[in-house]
C-alpha cells in the first residue's frame, strides 16, 4: 500500500511541475475549443462547432492564442468565422485574460464580439469561464470548462451558458 501511495504522489508531483513550467512567464498558448450551448451559443464564438437550426447547417472555425505576461497569467486574443446558412455569416473576435489557479484551474474573463453580414446590430458579450487543465503531455492540455456569456446588447441576443472542451498547445 505504501508503494502505491508513493507512486501516486510522484505522478501528481510530476504533473504539477510540468504544468508549472508550461504556464511560466514568457510562454505561448495556442488554443482551440468546442462549444455546446443554447441557440445563440455560436454567435460571436471563436470555437469549432457544427449544428443544425431550422433545417440549416451552421458551422464555425476559430482559434485563440495567448502570451504569459506573468507566471500563470496569459493575455489572449482569438478570431473565428461562423456560417449560419441563408447566406449569413460572421467574423468573431475575442480578447481577454486567462489565469491558471494552482497551475490546474484556468479562469478566464474575456470580451467577445462579432461582425455579422447585413446585421443592424452586432452582438458582444462579456464571458466568464472556469475549468480544469489536464496536461496529457509536456506541451498539450485538455481543458473542459463552463462559460457564461453576458450579453452587452439590449436588443440583440441573450445571455448564454456553454460547456467548452479546449485543446491547448503550450510553447
Amino acid at each position: 500500500m505504501k508503494k502505491i501511495v508513493l507512486a501516486a504522489i510522484a505522478v501528481l508531483s510530476f504533473g504539477w511541475a510540468n504544468a508549472q513550467e508550461q504556464t511560466a512567464k514568457g510562454k505561448w498558448l495556442i488554443e482551440a475549443n468546442t462549444a455546446f450551448g443554447g441557440a445563440d451559443a455560436n454567435v460571436g464564438n471563436t470555437s469549432f462547432h457544427l449544428s443544425s437550426r431550422d433545417g440549416e447547417t451552421e458551422w464555425g472555425l476559430g482559434a485563440e492564442a495567448g502570451y504569459f505576461v506573468a507566471n500563470n497569467l496569459a493575455v489572449k486574443a482569438g478570431l473565428g468565422y461562423n456560417d449560419f446558412g441563408h447566406s449569413s455569416n460572421a467574423f468573431s473576435y475575442k480578447v481577454g485574460a486567462k489565469y491558471y489557479l494552482l497551475n490546474k484551474f484556468p479562469l478566464e474573463a474575456s470580451y467577445t464580439g462579432a461582425s455579422i453580414k447585413d446585421a443592424n446590430e452586432n452582438p458582444s458579450y462579456l464571458g466568464l469561464q472556469g475549468g480544469y487543465a489536464w496536461f496529457v503531455g509536456k506541451n498539450i492540455s485538455i481543458e473542459p470548462g463552463l462559460r457564461y456569456n453576458i450579453t452587452l446588447n439590449e436588443d440583440y441576443g441573450k445571455d448564454v451558458f456553454q460547456l467548452n472542451i479546449g485543446f491547448a498547445l503550450h510553447f
